[in-house]
């Protein structure tokens, strides 16, 4: 038998045996398949094994429609962008058909002409799970024209009749059949374009221009949206709700250890030019609870959300701050210290929204004590104040360190050019950039003793 992949006609890939199946049953067939082999069918999705995923398998399997509901940043879209995979690696289609049309079934008149002009000539093309997947952003301004179509005025001078459905430039909906459709945010549709969404869905019939034309499309739909938004008191309309077979609930990662993982696995990769790069896990898990601390804050508008992304991008400023004081002071280490969280700041005050706002009410003085909570969670993980009496007996004395954002972790790199570092820091970036001193100074001396500067050593318990 000959093999299907290489047919180029319609009568090679009926001698080949080829069967076409719809969507769903394809998307079921490679369901079961990973299934039994027992892989992940979203690889790269952290968090969602228990909850989010065993729901998209019910779904899939049962061939329904999916709606996903969840605050921004809760991996919503790369889920959908996800269900790709249990396509088909490659289908065949009606070759130079706008809408994928099926070699032994089309539904447009112009591939209906064809096939009965051709017949097993018919020439066939093959396409990709990336050229079957489509996806549009809602806003306000998306029109039925986008989604489903539009009369072509080009086709029309070229001496057709409106009425001809061939006059039609098919939208984003139609050139998915045999595909996945991806609707974000769905409720921001208007009400007009989600009834024509709705009965393209139900009745399988749209009007275009006072034209009705049937559109049997085999598409899966799926939607994303806010779950604020997608209720009868909100921007939905009741009839396409309940189109959508099953609505599963997103949620941001509920262990510390899930929104590490994510952000390692987010995290960009740069050439850092052979410079070693070394984040000491407590810096990672600060990172961490700050967002969650960001969650948990009743200051902040959580039904807006606090983003992955928060997390993600504090991570880079905080390894882009440690490698800028690398760079100046000519280490060979790329490490994150304390002294760097203060470039969160920018990272994290775009992406949360206060409750309140005033003058009693600011942005960076609210991070900034979510920052502290965030330490304060860590320190206690590692730490007790019983195991540091040497630590408080020296700072009781009147003793103290100096902490600097400029003071090297380790000797110089012999490579360094000269001058770079400070020999002696005396200041450390403040939670703005403004420098504050943070080393107090030694008791008193005796006369006799004040030949020369005291000096002592204390053993402080390391993090790392």
């Amino acid at each position: 038998m000959p093999d299907a992949g290489t047919s180029r006609t319609l009568g090679e890939l009926r001698a080949a045996g080829y069967r076409v199946l719809p969507v769903r049953e394809e998307m079921r067939k490679n369901l079961l398949a990973r299934l039994g082999r027992a892989e992940r069918i979203l690889p790269g999705i952290i968090g969602f094994d228990d909850t989010v995923i065993p729901e998209i398998e019910n779904a899939v399997l049962a061939g329904h429609h999916m709606v996903f509901l969840g605050e921004r940043g809760q991996a919503k879209s790369r889920v959908i962008r996800g269900l790709t995979s249990l396509l088909d690696p490659l289908v065949p289609v009606i070759a130079a058909c706008p809408i994928s049309d099926n070699p032994f079934a089309p539904i447009c008149r112009e591939c209906k002409r064809r096939l009965a002009a051709e017949g097993e000539a018919l020439a066939i093309a093959w396409i990709g799970p990336d050229e079957r997947y489509g996806e549009k952003l809602a806003t306000p301004d998306v029109s039925m024209a986008d989604l489903v179509g539009e009369i072509d005025p080009i086709k029309v001078a070229e001496g057709r009749y409106l009425a001809d459905e061939e006059t039609i430039h098919y939208g984003l909906i139609p050139r998915t059949n045999r595909g996945i459709f991806a609707i974000n945010e769905l409720p921001d549709l208007t009400e007009k374009v989600q009834v024509g969404l709705f009965n393209l869905m139900e009745e399988k019939d749209v009007q275009i221009k006072g034209y009705k034309i049937r559109l049997p499309l085999d598409v899966v739909i799926v939607a994303s949206a806010n779950p604020e938004d997608y209720t009868s008191r909100g921007r939905i309309i009741t009839p396409l709700k309940d189109r959508f077979d099953v609505q599963i609930r997103t949620h941001y990662p509920r262990t510390i250890e899930d929104e590490i993982a994510i952000m390692e696995q987010e995290m960009p990769v740069f050439d850092r030019e052979a410079a070693a790069v070394r984040i000491p896990d407590f810096m990672k898990e600060i990172v961490a609870h700050l967002t969650f601390e960001a969650r948990g804050s009743n200051e902040i508008n959580q039904s807006s959300g606090v983003s992955v992304r928060v997390t993600i991008n504090n991570y880079e400023s905080l390894l882009s701050n440690a490698e800028k004081r690398s760079v100046r002071l000519g280490e060979r280490e790329i490490v994150p210290r304390l002294t760097d969280l203060h470039s969160v700041l920018a990272s994290t005050a775009g992406k949360i929204e206060l409750e309140y706002v005033g003058e009693d009410k600011r942005e960076n003085d609210l991070i900034d004590r979510l920052i502290n909570r965030a330490v304060l969670k860590v320190w206690d993980k590692y730490l007790k104040v019983e195991g540091l009496k040497k630590v408080t007996e020296h700072f009781e004395a009147g003793w103290g360190v100096e902490v600097s954002d400029r003071m090297r972790g380790h000797p110089p790199d012999p490579r360094a050019p000269r001058g770079r570092g400070a020999a002696r820091p005396l200041r450390e970036p403040g939670p703005h950039g403004r420098g504050h001193r943070v080393r107090a100074r030694g008791p008193p001396s005796p006369p006799e003793a004040q030949q020369g500067p005291r000096r002592r050593t204390v053993h402080v318990p390391r993090l790392v």
